[in-house]
């Protein structure tokens, strides 16, 4: 029933994707931005379903899975993570790679809708430290296009991998364009 809902609102919306998925590759991470708005997780959950990639995983706070809202986000790809954990974010997020034959996980490297001045380095790691590719993915509100990059596989040089990404998000307008990634485009490399 989900299936068919997001199927008729993506034909509705006029959204398309554009680029090739990887269907060849069982692990990576999906680096999704920018997110400036929460109508992002719709646009997210639409071209997941338009992809037939409906195993793609994100991340949540553990707090969020609770009750009927945890079971809901489960259902919807949602795995928990504990922020106080002496095993970091990271660290659990790339455990997940390797107890899964098959493991997409969406992350956006914002981790956060607000404007930044730079990229959390947390997706960057989790792929590294996990040894699978970063899918760069952008939502363009102007063109209504998911925009499907080229798998990056991270190296020895974040710096120049950094730039990349960043090279690949800069053409795309958030639907809060304020707070898109345009204005890293010529960012000396800063990640936090």
């Amino acid at each position: 029933m989900v299936r068919l809902l997001l199927r008729i609102y993506w034909k509705l919306s006029g959204w398309k994707i554009a680029g090739s998925f990887p269907y060849n590759q069982k692990k990576m991470v999906l680096a999704v931005a920018p997110h400036t708005s929460m109508f992002d997780i719709m646009i997210g959950f639409g071209a997941r379903n338009q992809l037939n990639i409906t195993h793609a995983k994100f991340l949540g706070k553990k707090e969020l899975f609770k009750g009927p809202l945890g079971w809901l986000l489960r259902k919807l790809g949602g795995t928990p993570v504990d922020r106080h954990s002496k095993h970091g974010v990271v660290e659990q997020a790339a455990a997940l790679f390797s107890s899964h034959d098959e493991f997409l996980l969406a992350l956006a490297p914002e981790g956060t809708r607000t404007k930044v001045d730079s990229l959390r380095s947390g997706f960057y790691h989790i792929a590294r430290m996990a040894g699978v590719p970063i899918l760069p993915v952008g939502f363009d509100f102007k063109t209504k296009q998911v925009v499907l990059g080229e798998l990056l596989y991270p190296g020895t040089d974040e710096e120049a991998d950094f730039k990349k990404i960043l090279a690949f998000y800069s053409g795309f307008t958030g639907k809060h364009p304020e707070k898109d990634l345009r204005h890293l485009q010529d960012q000396t490399y800063k990640v936090l």
